[in-house]
């Protein structure tokens, strides 16, 4: 049984401008927000919602990942939800250049 849980897909959130999706680690259930301009730094551009989405969607393993690390860091942002940051996702991946392009 895994430690961590990804329910749901990831959407497109309005307000934060960012795609979001939830974790769940027993108890506690977070929402995981990467934003726009986290995007923009990952591919280059300034990607529409529905890129933004499906490049965490194509990978989600990467984005996955640097969530477990920041909880593993207990690195949890005050409101106890997650904004995953470019360092984090480069440190999830590896290395920078690991990162599938649609």
């Amino acid at each position: 049984m895994p430690i961590f849980v990804f329910p749901d897909d990831p959407i497109w959130n309005e307000e934060a401008d960012a795609v979001e999706f939830v974790v769940e680690v027993g108890e506690y259930r977070g929402r995981v927000f990467v934003t726009r301009r986290v995007m923009q730094g990952l591919v280059g551009h300034r990607p529409l919602p529905d890129e933004a989405v499906q490049q965490v969607c194509m990978n989600r393993q990467v984005f996955d990942r640097a969530v477990e690390n920041r909880i593993l860091d207990r690195a949890l942002d005050p409101d106890a939800n997650i904004h995953l940051t470019a360092r984090d996702i480069a440190r999830a991946a590896g290395r920078r250049g690991k990162f599938s392009e649609g």
